[in-house]
């Protein structure tokens, strides 16, 4: 990290007046006398509220940290709610950098015969630019035609850039831990290290793909409910760690409500195929894309009647193991039936609580948290706030962060914002409920029982012939550990009797002694 762009930091922070966040009886004298020495660098936004200010000192600094600050804004369990509401209004426009730079970094990448003989029409001028990467639209010759693709591509030395960043958010997060208020509570150090391993992940573009292919796959099986979810083919022959081909979509952002409305789409079967989609993800595939925010989003309107939603970029994705899908479906089935006793339960039984926690206190302060919010119609309460409240409640008793539910609760805030911004009449509760009722019942019932002996009747099949050896073999060991275990006893028992006749003997000679005693005296 170069000193200048630590100092260009420092800077924006000291003139944004984020040090007013530390009240001041919390610093150190040293602290002070630092803050002071740096007497040029003034608050320039006192007319702002605390929360503005963060957010455009987070704009100024550049993608990196506006990146940091959507990821942020979706962590309402760590932050006031008006500081959540500032950070959501982030929007990552980037720069694009030159598009002979980006042709230059795929024909290396994938060959310059191969790029001359198998792509045509490639556009310098980018389709779109983002923090991390940016796309260009191009024509792919094939042996059955063309097909229109986009070629995603880092942008150069991003990873240096992203890294030496991070460094520094380290560090300031170490200093709001020790020294702001709240700064335990926060977990900064912690959340920076979530935010660190996440867009690590998203550097890899082999394994963005890999993503895209097996979530085309979940949806690509021939069931009705896959039909709701198109995911664009990937080429992943001409794919690499900074490169990689996708097919080019057409379709509506989500996010234009107006456009869409236009269109005469069906807004209530759109909204409630979000929720299906979500539900879907998490519950059949365990396998969830964990980005779906408006950019990422589209509608293919070509059937209005009938609308598919279109997911692209697919960089962070959540997966669920079995245990956690179970505890958390049969939380949501306890919270719709308002079944508070069950959901502190299970969360113990889970050991996403302490073993040792009061089952008793547990239940009432989630009793507490969520009443008042059931006293409203089904339709005006926000899900994802329900399970943030419950996060918050859990943490109050020693909850340790699960990275895959916040995951879960970023894409579910996601999904429930852009269901309800394209139909505000949304009942999600009523959409989800039969969805995961009759999942707890497919993984506990009949069917469940019949489908893991099923799954499992290649192993025994293989074990089966070795069971009248292994049967014989453990009688034969018992038998044997039985006559270890006898002839122990006995050499005890005889230990005993020989420890028992020593102890007579000495006893017959004390009483000797003590009677010679007696005589002489």
């Amino acid at each position: 990290m170069s000193s200048k762009r630590l100092y260009k930091i420092v800077k924006t922070f000291l003139q944004f007046g984020l040090d007013e966040l530390v009240p001041k009886k919390y610093l150190p004298w040293y602290m002070r006398i630092v803050r002071g020495s740096l007497f040029w660098l003034r608050n320039k936004h006192k007319d702002k509220t605390k929360a503005q200010r963060v957010r455009l000192a987070i704009e100024s600094l550049g993608p990196v940290f506006v990146k940091f600050g959507q990821m942020l804004s979706t962590r309402r369990d760590l932050l006031p709610d008006d500081f959540a509401r500032e950070l959501t209004l982030l929007q990552d426009k980037v720069p694009a950098f030159s598009g002979e730079a980006a042709q230059e970094i795929i024909i290396t990448a994938i060959g310059a015969e191969m790029f001359a003989e198998q792509f045509k029409d490639f556009d310098l001028t980018p389709l779109a630019s983002a923090s991390i990467a940016q796309v260009h639209t191009a024509t792919l010759l094939q042996h059955d035609g063309e097909q229109e693709v986009v070629l995603k591509v880092l942008r150069p030395n991003i990873e240096e850039t992203i890294l030496a960043d991070i460094n520094v958010m380290s560090l300031f997060a170490k200093v709001v831990a020790r020294w702001l208020p709240d700064g335990k509570r926060l977990r900064p150090v912690e959340v920076v290290a979530e935010y660190k391993k996440t867009i690590i992940e998203e550097l890899d573009l082999n394994r963005e793909a890999g993503n895209a292919i097996q979530l085309k796959r979940n949806f690509s099986q021939g069931r009705a409910s896959d039909k709701v979810l198109y995911v664009p083919e990937i080429y992943s022959e001409y794919s690499s760690k900074n490169v990689m081909v996708m097919e080019r979509i057409y379709g509506i952002g989500v996010g234009e409500v107006e456009t869409l409305q236009a269109k005469n789409i069906d807004m209530k079967l759109l909204a409630e195929r979000g929720v299906e989609v979500f539900f879907t993800q998490v519950f059949r595939d365990s396998f969830f894309h964990a980005d779906m925010h408006p950019g990422n989003v589209f509608v293919d309107a070509t059937k209005p009647l009938d609308p598919t939603w279109i997911a692209i970029d697919y960089g962070i994705v959540g997966t669920l193991n079995r245990e956690d899908k179970r505890y958390l479906a049969e939380n949501f089935v306890a919270f719709f039936n308002r079944d508070y006793r069950k959901v502190a339960q299970l969360h113990v039984d889970s050991g996403w609580v302490p073993s040792e926690t009061s089952v008793d206190e547990f239940e009432f302060a989630i009793r507490t948290v969520c009443e008042p919010i059931f006293n409203k119609p089904l339709s005006e309460i926000s899900f994802g706030q329900v399970l943030v409240n419950l996060f918050n409640t859990a943490r109050r008793f020693n909850m340790e962060v699960q990275p895959q539910l916040v995951l879960l609760q970023k894409t579910l805030l996601y999904i429930e914002g852009l269901g309800r911004q394209l139909y505000p009449a949304l009942d999600l509760w009523q959409t989800a409920k039969p969805f995961l009722e009759n999942w707890v019942k497919e993984q506990m019932g009949i069917k469940a029982v019949y489908k893991k002996v099923k799954e499992n009747l290649p192993f025994w099949n293989e074990k089966l012939p070795e069971i009248p050896d292994l049967v014989y073999d453990y009688l034969k060991t018992n038998r044997e550990a039985q006559r270890q275990q006898l002839m122990s006893l006995k050499q005890i028992q005889l230990q005993q009797q020989q420890h028992s006749k020593q102890m007579t003997k000495l006893a017959v000679i004390a009483t000797l002694a003590i009677c010679l005693t007696i005589s002489f005296t």
